[in-house]
């Protein structure tokens, strides 16, 4: 059943050519059972493989979907500060291009939106993940945890804002930490959130680039400036 609320949902992709269009699809109909109007802006991230072409066919046959390409790629952060900036919603959401999160989930997480200022979703069947991966996280969260002071159950998921208010706040990483940036700096500023769980299904095609050392290092960094910003600075 549809609210009265609207939504962006960004959808970042590199190389995505196998996933892309599940992904779409998807969102669609999560989107459409759930709020009165939305727009699906994929960022198109310099992908070498045909990743581009498809969104082209997909947002030619769906006047709700938009596409942008980058001459070069930017990272993660920077592709969802650019979706940021094109959004028209009431509501910002974010929806990975590698169709990893299930339609069902996708329903759950814009259901909670009007529920509170962010909703921040977190896996139920983390097991679905490498082991590697399922840690490095699990630590991320934890440390993120003891240095501010909250209880989140994940920094990193799809999340959906208020667009009045993620349109204001500071972003300064273009990686991969660039979510808990935003969460950590409006949860600072007293913002409300709820939290809803999501399941993913085991990755199809291609290869999740989170862990790649380059996106590891910029996100110890940006914990290091979050802190340095937000508990020592004076």
């Amino acid at each position: 059943m549809a609210n009265q609320f609207s939504i962006s949902v960004i959808v970042p992709a590199y190389n995505e050519e196998q996933n892309i269009a599940g992904a779409v699809s998807a969102i669609k109909a999560a989107a459409a059972n759930r709020f009165s109007e939305y727009e699906i802006l994929i960022i198109d991230d310099a992908s070498s493989d045909n990743t581009g072409s498809i969104a082209d066919k997909i947002s030619r046959e769906n006047p709700n979907v938009k596409v942008f390409h980058n001459s070069k790629n930017m990272g993660f952060g920077y592709n969802y500060k650019m979706g940021v900036g094109l959004a028209t919603k009431d509501y910002i959401g974010l929806i990975p291009g590698d169709n990893e999160i299930l339609e069902d989930s996708i329903k759950d997480i814009f259901s909670c939106a009007g529920k509170a200022d962010m909703v921040l979703p977190y896996h139920t069947n983390s097991e679905e993940r490498s082991l590697l991966r399922r840690s490095l996280s699990g630590g991320f969260t934890a440390l993120l945890n003891l240095l501010f002071g909250y209880k989140l159950k994940y920094y990193n998921g799809p999340v959906v804002h208020k667009r009045e208010i993620v349109t204001k706040v500071r972003m300064t990483t273009d990686g991969f930490a660039y979510q808990a940036e935003i969460i950590t700096r409006l949860l600072k500023a007293g913002h409300s959130y709820i939290e809803v769980g999501m399941k993913i299904r085991i990755r199809q095609h291609g290869h999740s680039k989170a862990l790649y050392p380059k996106n590891v290092w910029s996100v110890l960094k940006t914990i290091a400036k979050l802190c340095w910003e937000l508990n020592l600075k004076r």
